[in-house]
């Protein structure tokens, strides 16, 4: 059996030791600063708060959760470690000067999944001494709670290392998909940033509001939760849908710049959820609601866990 890590305490990094020791399993969190690391674990328990408030688990099986768990920048505490989901800032050199610390500490066939939603597998690989062990394996936020993983190889990965990851994955219930080789973004950022973009440019141009966009994608998106977006299209028919194609392609926005809308929120310090102010206006948010709201839909996911305690 694997023995995981994780190096990153962040809100990525956070999730996925919740996730990690709500499966009974032991797990080394590695950051930085104190202020961090004390972060770090005030978002794990409010992690387990959340699922708790919910019925999904019970207070046992946080307090055996968290004694599973330890959180330290101690980098000799990944003595033994043979696989660590890395979750780093978004910078290649950042991240080998991270590969070098966990290549140092932990076993020598350990395997870093990188967490990375926009770097090539294959520079990261680069960094490393033993390319052949590093893959990135992207979760999305709540990374504990929802089970699609980005899966994106290199050409130097072994048989025996992809075989390895997808068995870690497997038995913390994640659902993979697997891209080929690395694009900018990989599947699901690429689908957002095209959203966010049109978006965006139907805001700029007049043409409707924050709210109704939102609005218009909750309806949307249930849409595929049941089925997937290419057998809609199979569904309706290829012919309407090129109908549909020809009138809509030339009228889609296709700017390869930062808007001016959001360039402008920006300048004024208005940077979303964390200031207050950004696409919406946060003081009008119940911020237990949105993290409510931003969660249920998961909440069938922790039936599959094998809970601690």
């Amino acid at each position: 059996m694997e023995k995981i890590s994780v190096f990153g305490a962040g809100v990525i990094g956070s999730g996925m030791a919740t996730l990690i020791t709500g499966h009974g399993l032991p797990c080394v969190v590695i950051g930085r600063s104190e202020a961090g690391l004390e972060r770090c674990r005030k978002t794990i328990e409010q992690n387990w708060d959340d699922m708790i408030a919910n019925g999904l688990v019970k207070e046992n099986n946080k307090a055996a959760a968290m004694a599973l768990l330890t959180i330290t920048n101690d980098v000799t505490a990944l003595k033994g470690t043979t696989f660590v989901f890395e979750a780093v800032a978004e910078d290649v050199k950042q991240k080998g000067e991270v590969y070098a610390q966990i290549e140092q500490h932990a076993e020598p066939n350990v395997i870093i999944a990188s967490c990375t939603s926009s770097l090539s597998s294959s520079d990261l690989a680069a960094t490393a001494s033993r390319p052949e062990n590093v893959l990135v394996v992207h979760p999305l936020n709540p990374s504990h709670m929802i089970p699609l993983v980005e899966v994106v190889t290199q050409e130097k990965n072994t048989k025996e290392v992809l075989d390895r990851a997808y068995a870690v994955l497997k038995q913390l219930h994640r659902d993979p998909v697997t891209l080929r080789k690395t694009m900018p973004g990989i599947l699901v950022n690429r689908f957002h940033q095209a959203l966010y973009r049109e978006s965006i440019y139907l805001i700029e141009s007049g043409v409707t509001t924050a709210d109704d966009i939102d609005t218009a994608m909750k309806y949307l998106s249930l849409r595929y939760a049941s089925i997937g977006l290419l057998e809609f299209f199979d569904d309706v028919g290829l012919p309407l849908e090129v109908s549909i194609s020809k009138n809509v392609y030339p009228d889609l926005c296709s700017t390869t710049q930062v808007q001016e809308y959001t360039q402008k929120l920006l300048d004024g310090g208005n940077t979303g959820r964390s200031s207050g102010l950004g696409l919406h206006d946060w003081s009008k948010i119940d911020d237990d609601d949105y993290r409510y709201r931003k969660q249920v839909p998961f909440f069938f996911s922790v039936s599959k866990w094998d809970l601690p305690g």
